[in-house]
């Protein structure tokens, strides 16, 4: 990977990581409901003007149906799950249980596509759950009833993205970035009717909104773009490694900005829990950097 390829990789891990952050700060004084549909409206009007620049095209009769789909799962609801563990879960915390993404890909795979699951694969599952375990059992040994919920909301959101990300394999003929486009449109279009049970919240720092404004525009728009980027550049094996990334980030932001303490918990839940996933994404430092190699031959 070249210096400005992983320079690419670090701004994103840093980019996504500081989202928790910016949730932690907003959602409990805008709601998750509001929140969200602030920030997808926000990212698919940043996505517009790329795409215009682009001269991008959503071909919305043909694909509306993908970009609601895409809008609901890889957005809206795990958006919205998200923002309500914000309200009670510290940033760092999130951003581990986040990190459980690819394990329910692949247990989602297995389960309802039929795709058979290595040795490999099963282990890190088990380090997966393991870590999930000590993560929770470390940090919450007297949680609440709302911590448990947040702590479901979060796993929930992960498993969300598992069922996008499976989905959005089988999706052909849709450019990236329209895809992130059209489904950022999807999501505000799915929010909507929510409002509807939610009184707008009286937001008058200016903070509040600027957290709103980066999440959607900076968190959201800015951040596909690098990862779509990254695809083009290095290839999907070598951009998934910001999944390992993420979580450090996230831990940090929380550290420095929100104050939270990293206790050896969450290094070590986080540790097992990336550990893991790279076992069920076949992610292998030493195959990565042999493929780079070959590559640049």
């Amino acid at each position: 990977m070249e210096l400005a390829s992983a320079l690419r990789l670090l701004l994103l891990a840093a980019i996504w990581g500081s989202s928790f952050m910016f949730m932690r700060i907003a959602a409990p004084v805008m709601g998750a409901v509001w929140l969200f549909e602030f920030r997808v409206l926000f990212a698919a009007l940043f996505l517009a003007v790329v795409s215009s620049l682009l001269k991008g095209r959503l071909e919305l009769a043909k694909h509306w149906r993908a970009y609601l789909t895409l809008g609901a799962m890889n957005t809206a609801f795990p958006f919205v799950l998200l923002a309500y563990a914000a309200l009670t879960l510290p940033a760092s915390i999130l951003s581990i249980l986040n990190a459980s993404a690819p394990l329910w890909g692949a247990l989602i795979a297995a389960v309802f596509l039929g795709q058979r699951l290595s040795a490999r694969a099963l282990l890190g599952m088990l380090l997966g759950v393991t870590g999930v375990s000590i993560l929770v059992g470390g940090e919450f040994q007297q949680a609440s009833h709302e911590q448990w919920l947040a702590i479901a909301a979060s796993l929930a959101a992960a498993c969300c993205y598992g069922i996008a990300s499976n989905y959005a394999k089988r999706l052909s003929g849709i450019a990236p970035l329209a895809n992130a486009h059209g489904s950022m449109w999807g999501a505000t279009v799915i929010l909507l009717p929510l409002l509807l049970l939610f009184p707008m919240p009286e937001v008058s720092s200016p903070g509040i909104w600027t957290s709103v404004v980066v999440l959607g525009a900076v968190c959201s728009g800015v951040a596909y773009l690098l990862y779509f980027r990254l695809i083009e550049q290095v290839g999907a094996a070598s951009a998934l490694t910001v999944t390992f990334l993420i979580p450090v980030f996230g831990g940090l932001w929380g550290s420095v900005f929100l104050g939270e303490d990293l206790s050896w918990y969450s290094l070590v839940g986080s540790v097992v829990v990336l550990l893991g996933t790279a076992l069920v994404t076949g992610f292998s430092p030493r195959k990565l950097w042999q493929a780079r190699r070959k590559a640049s031959i």
